[in-house]
Formats: structure tokens, C-alpha cells, sequence
């Protein structure tokens, strides 16, 4: 099997958030849990929120389109050293492609409201899917580098970008 060359998606909707400049965004939504934010999607797309109002959390795709450069390995937020950019989740990579689950408030028409929010406001969205705890919770899990942060359930210091 082959892979294509070049694939195309189009954005589903935009992500609304207060957050206008990336030094203000925490460096990872569950951080500042207080924070609202909301996804207005395209008419064609409205239809496919049914039943999505039921789930508490949900998964959003999207595009990192601030992002002007790809890297390899880059820096994160909690240390001095570099990592591959497959162990980091930088906005620097390829395809610029951004993960975040969020909590889901209501959905109302056209608009998903949220909290945990870590995305800039006019975020193309690619995606939604359901958070489902029997799929997407693991046991045991090992977080690599990020482990030496999170000694004794304790949260670093610094959770916000900038």
C-alpha cells in the first residue's frame, strides 16, 4: 500500500477562546479549569452533534495555524532539554496537528461550549470525537520525561506557555 503524497482537510469550525496570544495559554487545558471557550461549527456539521451532549468530555482536533515552523525536536514548557517532537506536544511539527480533550458544557445550534481550554481563539477545528473512559483511559501508564514533574501528584509551577 501506498501512501498518498498530499492529504486535504478542511476545518469543521473555529474554536472560540479568550485566550488572543499563545504566552497566555496554559500548557494544558486541565491546569485552569475555569476557563470557557467554544466551538462554532459549519451548518453541514450541525447534525453530527447529536447525542455528543451526553458524553461528559470530548476529544478536539485541530490545526495549530499560528505555528510557521516544523521541528524535530524542540523544547518543553517544564525543562531545559530538547526531546524528539514525538515526545513533546509542540505546535512545531509536522502536519501542526493538536490534541486536546476537553469538558463539555452544552451544546447549543451550532456551538459546543467547553471548558479546559488550551487552544488561541480562531483555532481551525478538524475534529470531534467522544472521550469514552472504557477506550481511552489506560492503566499503568509511564510518561516518560514528564514523570520527574509530577513527583508525589504534584504539579509543576510553571502551567502556563508564556
Amino acid at each position: 500500500m501506498m501512501m498518498k503524497d498530499m492529504i486535504t482537510l478542511h476545518p469543521i469550525g473555529v474554536i472560540h477562546s479568550p485566550y488572543k496570544e499563545s504566552k497566555d495559554i496554559p500548557i494544558q487545558g486541565g491546569f485552569n479549569d475555569s476557563v470557557e471557550a467554544w466551538v462554532e461549527l459549519k451548518d453541514e456539521y450541525v447534525k453530527g452533534l447529536k447525542d455528543l451532549g451526553e458524553f461528559s468530555h470530548c476529544i478536539l482536533l485541530f490545526y495549530f495555524h499560528k505555528s510557521d515552523k516544523e521541528n524535530i525536536e524542540g523544547k518543553p514548557f517544564l525543562e531545559e532539554d530538547k526531546h524528539g517532537i514525538f515526545a513533546i506536544r509542540s505546535p512545531h511539527r509536522p502536519n501542526h496537528i493538536g490534541l486536546s480533550v476537553v469538558k463539555i458544557k452544552c451544546i447549543r445550534e451550532n456551538k459546543l461550549y467547553f471548558t479546559e481550554v488550551d487552544m488561541i481563539d480562531g483555532t481551525p477545528l478538524l475534529d470531534i470525537k467522544p472521550y469514552v473512559k472504557y477506550f481511552d483511559s489506560r492503566e499503568d501508564v509511564v510518561s516518560g520525561w514528564l514523570d520527574k514533574h509530577f513527583k508525589n501528584g504534584k504539579f509543576p509551577n510553571n502551567t502556563i506557555i508564556g
